[in-house]
C-alpha cells in the first residue's frame, strides 16, 4: 500500500505526539537521557542489520521503527536542553544532502556512481563544521572490520588506492609470509599485530574487488554454523559426544552437512 505525502507526514506527527505524553507521563521514558538510551540504540541497529541481512520485509519494518523511535528520542532530549529538536535535525539532514550532491542541485558534472563517491570526501572536508581530515569521520566506537573498510574508503576516494584490484594480491602475499615468520619467532604482541596487518590487506582486497567483507564474513559465519549443527545433530543422534569424533569422522560428516546445505 503506497501512502500519500500528507499521510506519511500525519504518521510522523502521531509519533511525535505520542513520544511527547511518554515522555511526560511514563516513569521509564521520563528518566532516559542520552548515555541510558546509548546501548539500546545500538542493539537497535544490529538487530536492524540483521533484519536487512534475512531479506524479512517485515522484521525491516519493525525494526526501522525502533530506530526512528530513538532518533525521534533523542531530538526530544535535545529540545528539553533548549540546544535542537526534530525540525533542526530534518533541516540539517537536508541542508546535508542538497551541499553533498552539487551534481543534483548544482552545475557540476559527474560520469557514474563512482565519480560521486570521489567527490564525496572533498565535499565533506569542505563543509561548515564537517570533517577536518578525510579520516576524522570513522567512529571510534566501529567494529574493526567495518572501520577497516570505511578507513579504507575514504582513503581511495581521495586517491590513495591501487591503480587495479589485482596489484592487491602481492601485498595480501606479503603480509601471509610476514605473520608466518612471525609465528614461533616472535611474541604475541609482534604476532599480533601481523595477523591485524594480514585482516586489512585482505579487507581492502575485498574492498577492490566490490565485496563488503561484514557481509562476506557473516555468510560464512551462517555457513559454518548450519554445517556445524548438522555435524553436531549426527553426533548426538548416533549416541555420542563430538569429543568421542575422530578428526576423520567428523571431517566426513562436514562434507556430508556441504551436500545438504541450502547454503
Amino acid at each position: 500500500m503506497q501512502h500519500t505525502r500528507e499521510e506519511k507526514i500525519e504518521a510522523l506527527g502521531r509519533v511525535l505526539d505520542t513520544l511527547d505524553r511518554l515522555r511526560a507521563e511514563c516513569p521509564w521514558d521520563r528518566k532516559q537521557t542520552n548515555e541510558s538510551l546509548r546501548p539500546n540504540t545500538i542493539e537497535e541497529v544490529y538487530e536492524l542489520a540483521d533484519a536487512l541481512l534475512a531479506g524479512d520485509n517485515a522484521n525491516i519494518k519493525k525494526e526501522l521503527g525502533d530506530v526512528l523511535l530513538h532518533v525521534i528520542f533523542y531530538s526530544k532530549i535535545g529540545e528539553e536542553k533548549d540546544a535542537f529538536d526534530i525540525a533542526d535535525v530534518a533541516d540539517e539532514l537536508n541542508r546535508k544532502l542538497i551541499f553533498r550532491h552539487p551534481h543534483i542541485f548544482g552545475d557540476v558534472k559527474v560520469e557514474d556512481a563512482h565519480t560521486v563517491e570521489l567527490n564525496w570526501e572533498q565535499i565533506k572536508l569542505r563543509e561548515k563544521d564537517g570533517n577536518k581530515t578525510v579520516l576524522s569521520g570513522v567512529p571510534v566506537s566501529l567494529p574493526p572490520l567495518i572501520k577497516a573498510y570505511r578507513i579504507q574508503e575514504k582513503a581511495a576516494n581521495v586517491g590513495f588506492d591501487w591503480e587495479k584490484p589485482s596489484q592487491v594480491w602481492d601485498k595480501v602475499k606479503e603480509e601471509i609470509l610476514e605473520f608466518e615468520q612471525a609465528v614461533g619467532r616472535l611474541g604475541k604482541d609482534e604476532q599480533e599485530n601481523e595477523m591485524g596487518d594480514l585482516i586489512f590487506s585482505i579487507v581492502n582486497a575485498s574492498r577492490l574487488y566490490g565485496i563488503h567483507p561484514d557481509n562476506a564474513l557473516e555468510h560464512t559465519n551462517k555457513k559454518f554454523i548450519t554445517r556445524f549443527n548438522y555435524i553436531e545433530k549426527c553426533v548426538l543422534d548416533s549416541g555420542r559426544s563430538l569429543k568421542d569424533m575422530t578428526l576423520g569422522e567428523l571431517d566426513r560428516l562436514w562434507n556430508e552437512a556441504k551436500e545438504h546445505s541450502s547454503i
